[in-house]
């Protein structure tokens, strides 16, 4: 019997978390530290725990494996996003300087776009991620590039020879990483190990020429993280939103999503709008030629968090030698390293027909089973993300869209449709809706499942903007938006997802396919 493990996404768990009454003492501050409103002066939405677990219950995925309910979204983008979660919410502070800066206005790492879940403090303040130096001979400094951890074989599947495609790894299993919440699940922590090799690919491409290691390192965090950034903006932003919408908030500026000088994290965006994530999960993936998605092999999503070490059973030296499989292991096996080609769509090239190309579910208010039934009496997911929203003092979607001037917000007939809709109304939350629903309603009715709605599209690409905007070593700051892209991609000047797993070149490492 499989050991219970944590399949939430785990968006907001780590670091401190925001009360209402903390939100509340914010009121007047210019910026408001960590956490803020991006509209302070709405009414929050009063609705009882009865009602909302009703709701919840009603937003069960009751066919998950339908592909009716299956979005035009490549599969990837689920856990791009929850990467992009991590990164963004990262909070290094100590605990000493948490108790004398209670408010956050100083003492933090500001929410950016700025790749400190990989990058840490660098090679000198966090030499534990970096390779040796081994161009100064003595090889007693770290070098500019990272660690990455080897798997290990186990008779399953077949894949033999060494591969350096796991997360580089303490004696005990702990993945040696700047955000340890990237190896919670095995999808994130294989788009955690592409962004390690990305960095460490660009250190290839720029070194020579008599630079040192500072110089190649620092260097080669700019291009990194401006591609990322620009990725993050075109590829994710625009793909959930609607394109062009980038270029059209930098041009008429942002009207929701203002900061005098620091950007903070809205609790509109991370109570609400950013757990769109959560109605994006799969109850299964076919991950690779051996966990095809079907049969006995199927790539769950429970496995998908037992193949790790902070959720699973990856445990160092502690498992048992030689492995024997599936687990306990002491790193990952060989035959769960990823086909990439199953998660991101790499046209013009084609999929083999035995390579589909995996798809998100909608952006609905449809949530699969196993994230209603947490392991380790966690509860509903949809549950404590309605609850969450009413203890932070979120207004209804209907507030916001009437604050953001919208022109078509949802009617009480839109929003009353389906099974879901009638368990609304029968509590009278299609006339004030709580927001997490109102957003993930929006998609259905105003977006088809593919794309956000306009209160959910604009908010996003706000943020996200706002965010980057805010990083003044960002290339918006340095640039401005006319900057371009510059590394090899599929459309000269843009840069994709499939653009950056091209240039790792590892698509399918267990198939010898490096590029694609």
């Amino acid at each position: 019997m499989a050991a219970a493990v944590n399949v939430s996404p785990g968006h907001g768990l780590a670091g401190r978390k925001p009360s209402r009454e903390f939100l509340d003492t914010l009121s007047g501050h210019d910026d408001p530290g960590m956490f803020g409103r991006m509209l302070p002066t709405l009414t929050p939405l009063v609705v009882g725990d009865a009602a909302l677990q009703e709701l919840a219950d009603a937003m069960k995925d009751t066919n998950p494996a339908d592909p009716a309910g299956d979005s035009k979204i490549p599969a990837g983008f689920t856990y791009l996003g929850q990467f992009v979660d991590h990164d963004i919410t990262l909070d290094l502070t100590s605990i000493g300087e948490k108790q004398a800066d209670p408010l956050a206005t100083e003492n933090f790492r500001t929410p950016s776009l700025d790749l400190d879940s990989i990058y840490g403090l660098g090679p000198d303040g966090s030499r534990q991620l970096y390779a040796r130096d081994s161009a100064t001979g003595s090889g007693k400094t770290p070098g500019p590039k990272f660690l990455i951890g080897k798997t290990v074989n186990v008779d399953l599947g077949g894949v033999t020879g060494d591969h350096r495609n796991d997360l580089p790894r303490s004696p005990e299993g702990f993945a040696l990483i700047g955000d340890h919440r990237n190896d919670e699940n095995l999808l994130v922590a294989q788009t955690h190990l592409a962004m390690l090799k990305f960095h460490n690919k660009v250190c290839d491409r720029i070194a020579g020429g008599g630079k040192s290691a500072g110089q190649i390192f620092s260097e080669a965090r700019q291009i990194v993280t401006w591609h990322y950034q620009w990725m993050v903006l075109h590829d994710f932003v625009e793909r959930l939103t609607e394109p062009g919408i980038v270029a059209r908030i930098l041009h008429e500026g942002r009207r929701f999503y203002r900061f005098r000088k620091v950007p903070y994290m809205p609790v509109e965006f991370s109570g609400a709008i950013y757990r769109l994530g959560h109605s994006m999960v799969r109850q299964a993936y076919s991950h690779n030629r051996i966990f095809t998605g079907g049969g006995v092999t199927i790539a769950t999503l429970d496995l998908l968090f037992q193949f790790t070490g902070l959720s699973g059973n990856i445990i160092g030296d502690l498992a048992p030698n030689p492995a024997p499989g599936p687990l306990p292991l002491p790193v990952l096996s060989s035959n769960w390293i990823i086909d990439w080609r199953r998660f991101y769509d790499f046209a013009p090239a084609a999929n083999p027909a035995d390579v589909p190309l995996g798809v998100t579910r909608k952006i609905d208010p449809f949530i699969v089973p196993q994230l209603h039934e947490l392991p380790g009496d966690g509860g509903s997911l949809p549950f404590r993300n309605l609850r969450r929203g009413v203890m932070l003092g979120l207004p209804s979607g209907q507030d916001i869209a009437s604050a953001m001037r919208i022109r078509k917000p949802l009617t009480p007939d839109e929003i009353a449709q389906g099974p879901d809709g009638a368990v609304a109304e029968k509590h009278g939350l299609h006339l004030q809706t709580p927001l997490w629903y109102y957003i993930l309603k929006e998609a259905q009715v105003r977006g088809g499942g593919e794309r956000l709605g306009p209160v959910g599209a604009t908010l996003l690409a706000e943020v996200f903007i706002g965010l980057v905007h805010g990083d003044h070593q960002s290339y918006l700051w340095q640039r401005g938006p006319s900057w371009k892209p510059d590394l090899p991609s599929q459309k000269a000047g843009t840069f994709t997802m499939a653009d950056l797993l091209r240039f790792v070149g590892d698509i399918s490492p267990i198939d010898g396919i490096t590029t694609f």
